[in-house]
């Protein structure tokens, strides 16, 4: 059984996207399982209905519009940088409230329904792979596994935008009677989950460079320093899901393929800039490509040998 999984990484999703595309339209590959977390939730249904094309302008015409009904922050450009700032009003606007986080993403949940429709969805069920998202259980301190066969559409919308809600900056949602977030802030990489539910072979996309060369500038206020913070906290998460998920595929002789992002895109990945982000997608997708030339062969990891698209 061969399956995707896809990292979080909110924009960077962009890069994701074009590397799937040349896995999928270009070798061909054909997925029985879909397996992601956050943005990686967002692409997989398009990519399950072979809607490239669709994605490729979801991701290059997105705005923050699009995905903040209550912006956390404001951005400014200083030449080639970006830099954050709380949004004041807003933040008194959610105490005022009572609201537990800075921003909300409702808009998010509404892309989510205008691009895939139920009608999508029913395809799926019916007639296409397995496609299962990451959500943390906050209430209960643990991560939950939600695939598309087990929902209806409306359900399964929910667990989507659940999934890419970066607590405390996006929606808490209550469901079921629990608090849920973003499955990155327990399981960023689902390497295990795939492999528990049968995958052999997997392309594992992750949208973070293999090691961060550059040091990084923490913030100037304290709103940019806790997202530098969460950072932190997300990066060792990372490192924790590939060694484990290493382990686990040589335990299995499960062949795993990694493809690493070549260089750190971006050090907020909640700035959604279209005109970026089209750049992303072309440089997964050369990325990829570049890969396949300079490495013909796969390695299975039965024998210690994980080959990495980096």
């Amino acid at each position: 059984m061969r399956a995707l999984v896809i990292s979080g990484g909110g924009s960077k999703g962009a890069f994701a996207g074009g590397v799937a595309q040349y896995l999928i339209q270009e070798q061909g590959r054909h997925y029985d399982l879909l397996v992601g977390t956050s943005t990686g939730s967002l692409l997989l249904p398009h990519l399950a209905l072979g809607q490239i094309d669709k994605l490729h302008h979801i991701y290059t015409h997105i705005q923050q519009s699009d995905i903040f009904s209550i912006h956390p922050f404001r951005v400014r450009k200083k030449g080639e940088r970006s830099y954050v700032s709380i949004n004041y009003l807003t933040t008194l606007y959610q105490f005022i409230r009572r609201r537990r986080t800075f921003g909300e993403s409702h808009a998010l949940r509404r892309t989510i329904e205008k691009n895939f429709s139920s009608q999508d969805f029913d395809q799926l069920k019916t007639h296409g792979p397995e496609i299962v998202v990451t959500a943390a259980n906050l209430s209960k301190y643990r991560i939950e596994y939600k695939a598309l066969s087990d929902y209806t559409y409306q359900e399964f919308i929910d667990w989507i935008w659940i999934s890419a809600n970066y607590v405390p900056f996006m929606s808490l949602v209550q469901k079921n009677g629990y608090d849920y977030g973003d499955g990155g802030l327990g399981n960023l990489i689902p390497i295990q989950e795939a492999i528990r539910r049968g995958a052999t072979e997997i392309d594992v996309v992750i949208l973070e460079s293999e090691h961060m060369n550059k040091t990084k500038v923490l913030g100037y206020n304290p709103f940019s320093l806790m997202i530098h913070m969460f950072g932190f906290m997300v990066d060792q998460i990372k490192s924790h899901d590939i060694s484990e998920g290493i382990v686990m595929a040589k335990h299995h002789g499960v062949v795993l393929h990694l493809y690493y992002t070549p260089t750190k895109l971006t050090e907020n990945a909640l700035i959604f800039d279209r005109f970026q982000m089209a750049e992303w997608w072309e440089q997964g997708r050369n990325y990829a490509r570049d890969k396949f030339l300079n490495h013909s062969s796969p390695l299975n990891a039965r024998n210690s040998n994980i080959k990495k698209g980096e």
